[in-house]
């Protein structure tokens, strides 16, 4: 359940509707707050200075509604802004990225604002009176209400200037693999976060099987929840997937270890513990970042694009997560500190595993690009030269020699005699010092 109700949280706030309806209560509360600090004379110490201009009922009337219709008309025009942004942006970088600009809070600010305003300005609209609509009424204009309005309609200026430059900065591609990038980055460092000094082995698979019952992406699991039920239960949970996998009924999800075999009940909560939906989430799918880095290279670089530039970029990016991949202790999942490893064993990805993703996903293509092949050794080079385990390093070296087997496959002449050079000063700078001692 908690998987779920997090997975939900997550959607929510990726959606357009969230931070534009929550402003909308804020907005609608404030307007109910001012109107009443208004009527209880709270608004008289505006009244008392000199460079405060009394409004008039047909003065307020008018300014509210051009604040209004103003904000409602440019809510429409941001929203249409962001779709044709987004509809850019997953045509040209790939759908997978679509979830990217969804999330994008300055846009999802910005619609918010103007809606907020829009509101407010409505709500204390009506609450202005004319001194002659009911006998002895001498009429009510809220000043500070009016005055908060004209405050809010200055900020949503500001928000249409900053939303005006953030769009097109936020479609550019370097931008863009800027921001996965450095997602990726940060989910490295707190996925795994302690350095590794040697190479660790999983142990062969055991216990007793608990299939899933139903069709979906794991987006989240409730590591906490599963620790909750092994420390009842007496056993150990060992986890056969990870977040990211596609699972379809009778296909394992863990495995319980010790104790007695999990009946029917305890095996409906194992899999409340985990949150299925149709799409993945890089919430604790770290391999759906890599992914992202990948799908923009190989777009790049096929024949109809042709933008080895941009492939180029994507490479960097993908090399320093690799650079930190590869000195990190690839052992537990997501949310570290919610279970006991001891209880709750996750499904370990090697470094193999991130380099096949990574590197090996992109190789094919970049032969094809001399300009490519090139950056693929350079990167290549520069995540293994941070490198202290020798196996690790030796996984590179062997990636550089299955993009140079490919590239004798799709290059000739001389880009081909030039990166056979670039080939022979990758593999010399890659040399390992044991390597080096056995050969002295």
């Amino acid at each position: 359940m908690v998987a779920r109700l997090r997975a939900l949280w997550q959607e929510t706030r990726a959606s357009y509707w969230f931070y534009p309806a929550l402003f909308t209560l804020l907005a609608a509360l404030l307007a109910i707050l001012t109107v009443w600090l208004d009527r209880h004379g709270a608004a008289e110490w505006l009244t008392s200075h000199e460079w405060v201009d009394e409004a008039r009922p047909e003065g307020a009337r008018n300014v509210l509604n051009v604040i209004s219709g103003s904000m409602i008309g440019v809510a429409s025009t941001v929203f249409s802004i962001t779709i044709a942004a987004v509809v850019y942006a997953s045509g040209s970088y790939g759908p997978r990225l679509l979830a990217n600009f969804m999330e994008d809070r300055g846009n999802q600010l910005s619609l918010a604002t103007f809606i907020a305003t829009f509101v407010y300005a409505v709500l204390v609209l009506r609450v202005v009176r004319d001194a002659y609509e009911t006998a002895g009424d001498p009429g009510f204009v809220p000043q500070l209400s009016l005055m908060i309005a004209t405050g809010m309609m200055a900020a949503s200026i500001a928000v249409l200037v900053y939303f005006l430059n953030h769009v097109p900065a936020s479609i550019r591609i370097n931008a863009v693999l800027e921001g996965i990038g450095a997602r990726l980055l940060r989910a490295v460092r707190e996925r795994f976060p302690h350095d590794c000094a040697g190479e660790q082995r999983d142990q062969a698979p055991q216990g007793a099987p608990v299939p899933a019952t139903r069709t979906g992406y794991v987006q989240i699991v409730d590591f906490a929840g599963l620790d909750r039920i092994a420390r009842e239960a007496g056993c150990r949970i060992e986890l056969r997937l990870r977040p990211g996998d596609f699972v379809h009924p009778d296909i394992v999800l863990l495995a319980v270890v010790g104790g007695k075999a999990p009946d029917e009940a305890m095996a409906e909560r194992l899999r409340g513990c985990f949150s299925l939906g149709a799409m993945r989430s890089p919430a604790q799918d770290i391999e759906f970042l890599i992914d992202e880095l990948v799908e923009i290279a190989l777009r790049a670089l096929s024949p109809g694009i042709n933008d080895p530039f941009t492939a180029v970029t994507a490479l960097h990016w993908l090399g320093a997560a690799t650079a930190q991949i590869g000195e990190r202790d690839l052992r537990g999942g997501p949310d570290r500190g919610d279970y006991d490893w001891n209880r709750i064993v996750p499904l370990n990805d090697d470094f193999d595993h991130f380099v096949r993703r990574g590197f090996g996903g992109i190789r094919a293509a970049a032969a094809t690009s001399p300009i490519a092949a090139t950056q693929f050794l350079d990167c290549l080079l520069g995540a293994g030269s941070t490198l202290s385990l020798n196996g690790r390093r030796a996984r590179l070296r062997q990636e550089g020699a299955l993009l140079m087997a490919q590239a004798r496959l799709e290059l000739a002449g001389p880009s081909l005699d030039e990166l056979d050079a670039h080939y022979c000063d990758f593999v010399q700078a890659m040399k390992d010092d044991t390597h080096e001692r056995l050969s002295s």
